[in-house]
């Protein structure tokens, strides 16, 4: 087994992998394209991993239309921030109505162009159409949200010759762009902005939640500036509905705002339109919370955010270590032990950051055996566990305390095996407890109140399928179902609508696939604000363990080391704990740097809390 996790996938704050943005203006590669001749494939520049900033050439006096095209492909794939240069390939009609930040198109090869482009009329020989054409991965609207998507890509490209400069220019093009996945990969990064979640309160404090909404951004084009104004135009169009903002509505930059970036004190000022008497001081704490723990995406080493209003007022001033007390983050805390079940059935615990074999029963009834449990979970605050047991016909919750007993079971499940019986159970910050019944005649997504210890079946409209596992995010706001259709096992996220007083009830809504190209998800463990660590396999394919992103896209950088057999995983917001996982040596451990480390050779069911 191999296992090196040093530098990998796991995506610590700074270590964004490259994605795509708005304003990704991609049509892909570079290759040159001939006047007439067949199709051909327009090959994504070959990735290149520099901090060298790469700029086109304008077009070359009396280029022919595939030589227009060429340059124009180019000058998309560089680094100018307004693709003033892309333009200058354009008409100045279609140069001042294009626009490139609308969407982006990412396809599975650069795109396939067709050289012999055709005239538009019988005796018109100073114009000409081109089509651009191949298989879509994902899109990114203009809101910077990665989707991903299939079907194919075919959209045409218009060029004219002037007649009296005799210079050919494209004067029709769709807005938005396309572009190869390669150059997609190469040119743009995936970071988290941060809002709260809007009917959340957790601690004696009532702290607000912190929840991660991804977006894509140009890595190499002022991508701090970037990220601010999006942070401040909003939460993207999925998340909306479970979120909020703490900036006033029309909070922005200054439109001549760039080059955000720390100071040699590692503390960045941002400038905002606000006057001091439109923000309360806790509001401002908040607004400059959400900065601060979004920019750490891009600059890790950020210690304090000041916010500045109008004529350079100072609204307020927040250091690293005071944002961890005005917001509950999923990702800064960090859990005491791990857990898993032993060979007598028994709930067992070891410190997180132990490098021995040794476990000790948890205090309560869990920790005593007798009710043959198949899984457990332990609350965010590890105060209290819920266990799995009677052959997965049965859910117990008590507090991880000496003495007391087990009680009555809160959900039951009549399923015919244990497979179709309950989940894993699954906690959120705020001690909401999450369970499914696999029944197949009679399957349920049920949520327990720790208030009250009274399961309410949660209604989830769009599922199409069988609910076989549940694992809720940290911040209460989004959930990971493992959902079985035709004998496929895919992995769909969805946000968590709370009632709202009118009566509905809860409901998981907006399902989206996070791995689409899985066709059997076996395993899964949040890893992260916005990442999952998925077992499962491709059509036709074996076993494999990796990391996916919420949104859907593809995570850069190498999975975590080879493991047979895996039937279960454990990893944690906090990317610093070792990988856990369940396979065919039992309970494994993967260290920062390490090859798995065998466990527990009996244990089963590992999990940390959450």
């Amino acid at each position: 087994m191999v296992a090196d996790r040093e530098g990998g996938a796991r995506r610590r704050p700074g270590r964004a992998v490259a994605y795509a943005a708005l304003g990704v203006v991609l049509l892909a590669g570079c290759a040159s394209m001939p006047d007439s001749g067949d199709l051909r494939d327009v090959e994504s520049t070959p990735r290149q991993d520099t901090g060298v900033r790469v700029f086109a050439m304008p077009p070359a006096d009396g280029a022919g239309p595939g030589e227009i095209m060429q340059g124009f492909l180019e000058a998309l794939t560089s680094d100018d921030p307004e693709y003033d240069t892309a333009r200058k390939y354009l008409t100045a009609d279609a140069a001042n109505t294009w626009r490139p930040e609308r969407s982006a198109t990412v396809l599975a090869n650069g795109p396939t162009i067709e050289t012999d482009c055709g005239p538009s009329g019988r005796e018109e020989t100073n114009s000409v159409t081109c089509v651009l054409a191949g298989t879509r991965v994902a899109t990114v609207d203009a809101q910077q949200a990665y989707q991903p998507a299939d079907g194919t890509y075919r959209k045409k490209l218009h060029l004219t010759k002037n007649p009296k400069s005799g210079q050919w220019r494209i004067d029709g093009l769709p807005d938005g762009v396309v572009m190869g996945k390669s150059d997609f990969q190469r040119n743009y990064t995936s970071v988290d902005k941060y809002y709260f979640a809007s009917d959340a309160a957790v601690g004696a404090g009532g702290q607000p939640v912190a929840v991660a909404d991804p977006v894509v951004v140009r890595s190499k084009v002022d991508p701090m500036t970037q990220l601010v104004r999006s942070l401040l135009h909003g939460p993207t169009a999925w998340l909306r509905p479970v979120v909020r903002s703490s900036f006033p509505t029309g909070t922005a930059l200054p439109k001549d705002a760039s080059g955000l970036s720390p100071d040699d004190q590692n503390k960045l000022t941002v400038p905002l339109n606000l006057k001091p008497s439109q923000v309360a001081a806790s509001k401002c704490t908040e607004m400059a919370t959400q900065v601060l723990f979004t920019l750490r995406n891009l600059a890790p080493t950020l210690e304090a955010v000041e916010l500045r209003g109008t004529g350079g007022d100072r609204l307020c001033e927040l250091t690293e270590e005071r944002a961890e007390t005005v917001a509950w983050h999923g990702a800064s805390k960090r859990p005491e032990y791990l857990y898993f079940i032993d060979g007598k059935h028994r709930v067992v615990r070891m410190p997180t950051g132990s490098t021995g074999t040794g476990s000790v029963p948890v205090p309560g009834p869990l920790g005593e055996g007798g009710k043959g449990l198949q899984s457990v979970a332990v609350s965010r605050d590890e105060h209290t566990a819920a266990g799995i047991g009677d052959e997965g016909r049965s859910l117990y919750v008590t507090p991880l305390a000496s003495g007391g007993s087990l009680g009555e079971a809160l959900v039951t499940s009549v399923g015919a095996t244990p497979d179709e019986r309950l989940t894993t159970p699954s906690w959120d910050a705020r001690g909401d407890l999450w369970v499914a019944d696999r029944d197949r005649h009679h399957p349920r997504l049920f949520v327990m109140d720790p208030d009250t210890e009274k399961p309410e079946q949660v209604a989830v409209p769009d599922l199409s399928g069988r609910i076989k596992d549940v694992r809720v995010a940290a911040d209460g706001a989004r959930i990971a179902l493992v959902v079985e259709k035709d004998g496929k096992q895919s992995l769909l996220i969805g946000r968590i609508q709370r009632d709202d007083g009118t009566g509905q009830g809860m409901s998981v809504d907006g399902l989206r696939s996070a791995a689409p190209d899985l066709e059997q998800v076996s395993a899964i463990s949040w890893a992260g604000d916005s990442r999952l660590l998925v077992v499962g396999q491709e059509q036709g394919g074996v076993q494999q363990m990796r990391y996916v992103q919420v949104d859907g896209s593809t995570l850069d950088g190498p999975a975590p080391g080879a493991l047979t057999s895996v039937k279960a995983v454990a990893a944690s917001e906090d990317e610093r704990v070792p990988l856990v996982a369940y396979s065919e040596d039992g309970i494994v451990r993967l260290p920062s740097g390490a090859q798995w480390q065998k466990v527990d050779k009996d244990g089963t069911a590992p999990v940390y809390p959450g």
